[in-house]
C-alpha cells in the first residue's frame, strides 16, 4: 500500500525524528520523504495543513522552517506505539470486559470517535451500542468514557465459561475470517524480507523505505485485531506468526535506516530499549 504524506510524517517522526528531539527543518524531512516518491511541492502543502490541524508548531533557523512535534502528537505516538509493538499473550480467563454506552441521537460525532477509540483499544462490536473484549480493559475503557462527557458509559467485568460460546461471541465481534486473510497476505508479501546478513548490509535509503512500509502495512492491524487469547483462536490462526515476522523485519532493517535518517538530519537517533518504544 502506497503511503500518504501524512502516514508517512506519523511513520517517519514515530520511528525517528520523536527520538531526535522531536524537530526537523523542512528540507531534511523533504530529502528523506523524496525517498518514498513524494514531491517536495506536496510535501510542502501537506506540512503547512499538519501545522493546521495542531501537529506541529514551526520557527525559523535562518532560511529553513523548523518544525516541531506538538505535545498532543507526541501523546499519539506513544500510545500507539504499544499498541502497535506490544502483543497480549494473555491466557483465557473465561471472562469479557463489556462496553455498554447511550450517546444522544444529536451528538453522531461523539458516537463515531468513541467507537474508533474503543476498537484501537482493542473491543468489538457485539451490538450497536455493545463492545466485547477477551482482556480486563477495564481501566482503559473507564479512561476512555472520561474522554466522553455527553455519552453514558457503563463497564462490565463479566463471564463466559462455554469456550464453544466464547468462540462464537468472538467470531461475532470480529471479522476474523477477513482478519485472517489479510494477515496471510501480510505474510507472504514481507516473508522474502527476514533475512538478518541480508538486511545489514543493504543501503540505507532501501533500508528506510523498506522499513517504512512494513510498518505502515502492519500498523492497520490493530483497530481490527482483538488479540485473542489462544483459546479462542481459529484453527491456525496467523496473527502472532504476521506480528513476530514483522518485529524481525522491523529490527533487522533498523541501523541500516537509523543511519540514513542520522546523515540527512545530522544528529544521532537514540537507541532506545524495545520496552521504551
Amino acid at each position: 500500500m502506497a503511503e500518504t504524506p501524512r502516514s508517512l510524517v506519523l511513520n517517519l517522526f514515530g520511528d525517528y525524528l520523536r527520538y531526535a528531539g522531536r524537530e526537523v527543518k523542512l528540507g531534511e524531512l523533504t530529502e528523506l520523504m523524496v525517498a518514498f516518491g513524494m514531491e517536495p511541492a506536496t510535501i510542502r502543502v501537506s506540512m503547512s495543513r499538519l501545522k493546521k490541524e495542531g501537529w506541529f508548531t514551526t520557527r525559523r533557523e535562518g532560511r529553513e522552517t523548523v518544525y516541531t512535534l506538538s505535545e498532543h502528537m507526541l501523546d499519539v505516538l506513544i500510545h500507539g506505539r504499544a499498541r502497535i509493538f506490544r502483543r497480549r499473550e494473555e491466557p483465557w480467563t473465561g471472562r469479557w470486559t463489556m462496553v455498554i454506552y447511550q450517546v444522544p441521537e444529536s451528538e453522531r460525532a461523539v458516537r463515531e470517535q468513541l467507537r474508533k477509540q474503543l476498537a484501537w483499544t482493542g473491543f468489538g462490536q457485539l451490538s450497536p451500542s455493545t463492545w466485547l473484549a477477551p482482556h480486563d480493559l477495564s481501566r482503559d475503557a473507564k479512561e476512555l468514557a472520561s474522554q466522553f462527557e455527553s455519552a453514558r458509559v457503563d463497564v462490565l467485568w463479566c463471564g463466559s465459561d462455554d469456550a464453544e460460546a466464547a468462540r462464537d461471541l468472538a467470531a461475532r465481534c470480529w471479522d476474523l475470517e477477513s482478519l485472517g486473510r489479510d494477515y496471510r497476505s501480510f505474510l507472504g508479501t514481507y516473508a522474502h524480507l527476514d533475512n538478518e546478513r541480508g538486511n545489514a548490509s543493504k543501503d540505507g535509503r532501501q533500508a528506510l523505505v523498506e522499513r517504512t512500509r512494513i510498518i505502515d502495512d502492519f500498523r492497520r492491524f490493530p483497530f481490527r485485531d482483538p488479540e485473542l487469547p489462544q483459546e479462542l483462536q481459529p484453527e491456525n490462526w496467523p496473527g502472532p506468526a504476521a506480528f513476530s515476522l514483522f518485529k524481525r523485519v522491523h529490527e533487522q532493517l533498523g541501523p541500516q535506516a537509523n543511519a540514513y535518517v542520522e546523515s540527512v538530519i545530522g544528529r544521532p537517533i537514540p537507541v532506545v530499549p524495545e520496552t521504551n518504544m
